[in-house]
C-alpha cells in the first residue's frame, strides 16, 4: 500500500493521442494498450510490460488545456474527502470506483489546483 499522499498514477489529457503516443513511444521507448472495451479513449503507457501512466483522449471534451493530471494515494477516500471537504477544498465530481484501479476522488483544494486522491486496487505480481 502507498503511504498517504505519494503520486501513484498520472495521465495526460490531451486531444491528440496518437501525437502523444508516438513522442512518448519514441522519446522513452514506451509502449501504449488500451484500457479495455468499456473505455475505448484511454491508453497505458508501458514500460517492460508494467503499466507506468495513461493517456486520457479529450477530444469529446474540446477547449481544455493538454495537461498532466496527477492522482495521490489515500488510505480511505471516503475519510480523507471529508477531511478536505472540512478544510477548504470543493468536490468536483462524486467519488468512484474503477474495477482494477481504485477508489478515486477528484478535489479542488483551496489554493484551486485540481488533484486526484485514490485507494489503489493491489497490483498483481
Amino acid at each position: 500500500m502507498s503511504e498517504n499522499g505519494t503520486v501513484v498514477w498520472s495521465e495526460l489529457m490531451t486531444t491528440e493521442v496518437e501525437k502523444a503516443k508516438a513522442f512518448y513511444g519514441k522519446t522513452l521507448g514506451l509502449t501504449f494498450e488500451p484500457f479495455g472495451e468499456t473505455n475505448p479513449g484511454y491508453w497505458i503507457a508501458m514500460r517492460d510490460g508494467r503499466p507506468v501512466w495513461g493517456i486520457m483522449d479529450m477530444t469529446d471534451r474540446p477547449g481544455g488545456p493538454t495537461a498532466w493530471f496527477t492522482y495521490m494515494a489515500v488510505d480511505d477516500v471516503d475519510a480523507k474527502v471529508t477531511a478536505a471537504l472540512e478544510a477548504g477544498a470543493d468536490l468536483c465530481m462524486p467519488v468512484f470506483d474503477i474495477p482494477t484501479v481504485g477508489r478515486i476522488a477528484i478535489l479542488q483544494d483551496p489554493t484551486g489546483a485540481i488533484i486526484g486522491w485514490m485507494k489503489p486496487e493491489p497490483r498483481p505480481s
